[in-house]
C-alpha cells in the first residue's frame, strides 16, 4: 500500500521524468497505458521535438532525483544481463556528481561521533570536500602528529533517505512486476534487494575501512598497488580516517604522458592486479571506476574507496579458471560441461545443445584480432546466453564481469592495443597449476598437518580396538544384531498389513452385502444403510492404518 508521503515523492518523480521527456516510457507501461491519450493532448507533444537519446535522458533524470537514484543506477549498470545495451553504458558513465554538504554540518558530524571538538582530535581539518559522493563525502585533515589524513563522513540523515526511497523503489518494482510484460523476466524486485544490500554495506563506515585493511594486507610490498592505512582509532561508523595520497587520476592521460609514465605498462599492469585479486587473493575491489584510482609519478596504482568488495569461494575460482582457459582453447563443450558441472545451470540442461549456443556467441569473436576483442563484453553475452538455459544470476560473478568492464574499459583508454586475453592467460594458467598441480597437493597436505598431529595419536589404539573387534567377531554380531531386528520389524509389519487387509476387506464385503439387501428387504434390515456406511468405513481406515508404514509412506 503506498502511503501519502510516497505518493508525494512519486509526484516529484514523475515530474523529473516528464521534464526530461520520459514520459512516453511511463504511458507505455500497462499500468498508465488508459492514460496515455493525455500524451497526445500535452501541448508540448504537438510539435515535434529534437530530443537526446534515451539513455542520456534516463542518466540525466538520475541525476536530478538526487544520490540515491545516482548510486541505484551505477548499482544498476552492473546488471547488464538484464538492460539493453544502450542504457547499460549510459548508466556505466554515472558519477558521484552531487552537490556536497555544508562543511560545518561535516564537522559537526565528525564531533558528534568522537564526543569531543575536532580541533582536539585534529591539528587541522578543512571544511571544503575534496570530494563528494552520493553517500558520503571526503575532507582533508591533519592528525595531531602531522601526518595527513583523509575524513570520510557519511552523509546527514542518509539513512532516512534510503530507507524512504528504497521502500519506493521497492513499491515501484512490486507494481512493474505485476503490470509490466517484461516485468517478471527482468527481475526488478531482486535489483531492488541487491541495490539494498549493497547500500547497506557502504553504510557502515567500519566495513569498509575493514576491507582496505585487508587489500593493503594483500599488496603488502606490491610494486603494482598501493592501499592507503587505515587509523583505526579515528574510525566510527560513520566517519573514517585513512591516509591521504597525492597520485594523478588515471583519467587523466595528458597528466600523465607529461610525468613519463608508460601507458602500455600501466594498462596491462591494471590487468595483472585484477587477476591477482581474482585468483590469487580471492578479494578484489569491485568498483575500479576512473574516479576510483589514481597512479603515483613512478606508475604505481593507488586505489581509493572500498565500500563494495568482490569474493569468489574457491569452487566458483577454480571453475572461472577453467571457463576462460577453455575459450582461450576453444573448446565450447568443456565450458558448457564446466557450467553444468558448477551448478549454474540445471543439471538436467543439454550439454549439446548449450555448447552450441556458445559457439554461435564466440566464434565470430574469434575471427577478429584479439586487440579488436572485447573480453568483458563476450562474457557478458555468455551470461545472457546462459539465461535462456535458466541460469541463475550469480551475484558473485555479476560483480566480477562488472569489475572486469571497468578495467578493460580503463586498459583500452591508456592504450587501444590493449591484448587483455594474453595478457590474463598466464594468471589463469599459473592459477590452474596452484589449484590442481604439484603445488597445490603439497600446499593441501602442508594445511592438513594441524588436523593430521591432533589424529595421528589417536590412530593406534582406534587400529587395536577395530582389529580386536573383527578378530572376536563381535564387530561383525554388531551388524547381525541390527539385521536381525530390521527383519523382525518387518515381519511384524507384513503380519499386521495381512491381518488388516483381510478384516479390512471383509467389513467393506459385509457392508455390500447388508446394503443391497436393503434394497429387497427393508423391514428386515432396519437401520442397515447407516450401519453398512458405518461398516465400508471402519474397513478402509483400518485397511489405511494397516498398509501405512511407520515412516507415514
Amino acid at each position: 500500500m503506498i502511503r501519502p508521503a510516497q505518493i508525494i515523492r512519486l509526484v516529484h518523480i514523475n515530474f523529473v521524468l516528464v521534464r526530461h521527456g520520459l514520459d512516453e516510457i511511463i504511458l507505455a507501461t500497462h499500468l498508465f497505458r488508459p492514460f496515455r491519450i493525455f500524451y497526445y493532448l500535452a501541448p508540448w507533444n504537438w510539435l515535434p521535438r529534437k530530443r537526446k537519446p534515451r539513455a542520456v535522458r534516463i542518466r540525466k533524470a538520475l541525476e536530478d532525483l538526487g544520490p540515491i537514484y545516482v548510486k541505484f543506477g551505477q548499482i544498476l549498470s552492473t546488471r547488464q544481463d538484464l538492460l539493453p545495451d544502450d542504457i547499460a553504458e549510459e548508466l556505466a558513465r554515472l558519477q558521484d556528481r552531487v552537490p556536497p554538504f555544508p562543511g560545518t554540518q561535516a564537522r559537526a558530524l565528525v564531533e558528534q561521533a568522537y564526543g569531543e571538538s575536532v580541533d582536539t582530535v585534529f591539528r587541522a581539518f578543512d571544511e571544503t570536500p575534496l570530494a563528494s559522493a552520493s553517500i558520503a563525502q571526503v575532507h582533508a585533515a591533519q592528525l595531531q602528529d602531522g601526518t595527513d589524513v583523509v575524513v570520510k563522513v557519511l552523509r546527514p540523515n542518509i539513512e532516512k533517505y534510503i530507507t524512504r526511497d528504497v521502500a519506493l523503489l521497492s513499491t515501484i518494482a512490486m507494481l512493474a512486476e505485476r503490470y509490466w510484460k517484461d516485468g517478471r523476466r527482468l527481475r526488478p524486485c531482486e535489483v531492488i534487494a541487491e541495490f539494498e544490500k549493497i547500500l547497506s554495506d557502504e553504510l557502515d563506515l567500519l566495513r569498509e575501512a575493514a576491507n582496505a585493511s585487508q587489500l593493503r594486507r594483500n599488496f603488502k610490498g606490491s610494486d603494482q598497488l598501493y592501499v592507503p592505512e587505515v587509523y583505526w582509532p579515528w574510525c566510527r561508523p560513520n566517519v573514517m580516517v585513512m591516509e591521504r595520497i597525492y597520485g594523478i587520476p588515471i583519467s587523466n592521460i595528458a597528466a600523465l604522458k607529461a610525468h613519463g609514465v608508460d601507458l602500455q605498462v600501466l594498462s596491462e599492469r591494471g590487468v595483472e592486479i585484477f587477476f591477482t585479486q581474482v585468483f590469487r587473493h580471492n578479494f578484489f575491489h569491485a568498483d575500479m571506476h576512473p574516479g576510483n584510482l589514481f597512479v603515483s609519478p613512478d606508475g604505481l596504482y593507488m586505489a581509493v574507496d572500498f565500500g563494495i568488495m568482490g569474493t569468489l569461494n574457491p569452487v566458483d575460482q577454480r571453475y572461472l579458471a577453467e571457463n576462460f582457459l577453455a575459450f582461450f582453447r576453444r573448446d565450447y563443450r568443456r565450458v558448457a560441461e564446466l557450467h553444468v558441472e558448477s551448478e549454474w545451470v540445471p543439471s538436467g540442461t543439454r550439454v549439446d545443445e548449450f555448447e552450441s549456443a556458445i559457439r554461435t556467441v564466440c566464434e565470430p569473436v574469434f575471427e577478429k584480432p584479439l586487440k579488436e576483442i572485447s573480453f568483458g563484453n563476450v562474457l557478458l553475452r555468455l551470461f545472457q546466453t546462459a539465461r535462456r538455459f535458466n541460469m541463475e544470476v550469480q551475484p558473485q560473478l555479476v560483480l566480477l564481469q562488472k569489475t572486469l568492464l571497468n578495467i578493460e574499459g580503463l586498459g583500452r583508454q591508456l592504450n587501444p592495443d590493449l591484448d587483455l586475453w594474453k595478457t590474463a592467460k598466464p594468471f589463469l594458467e599459473r592459477s590452474m597449476s596452484e589449484q590442481l598441480g604439484t603445488r597445490a597437493l603439497f600446499r593441501n597436505l602442508k594445511e592438513s598437518i594441524p588436523a593430521w598431529s591432533e589424529t595421528l595419536p589417536d590412530l593406534p589404539v582406534l587400529t587395536h580396538t577395530f582389529l580386536q573387534q573383527a578378530t572376536t567377531g563381535r564387530l561383525r554380531m554388531q551388524h547381525a544384531e541390527s539385521e536381525i531386528k530390521r527383519l523382525r520389524r518387518e515381519v511384524r509389519r507384513a503380519n499386521r498389513r495381512t491381518t488388516g487387509a483381510v478384516v479390512g476387506t471383509g467389513l467393506i464385503i459385509s457392508a455390500a452385502v447388508v446394503y443391497g439387501l436393503d434394497g429387497f428387504a427393508p423391514a428386515m434390515v432396519v437401520g442397515a444403510p447407516l450401519r453398512s456406511w458405518l461398516a465400508g468405513a471402519a474397513g478402509v481406515l483400518i485397511l489405511l492404518l494397516t498398509t501405512t508404514d511407520d515412516d507415514g509412506t
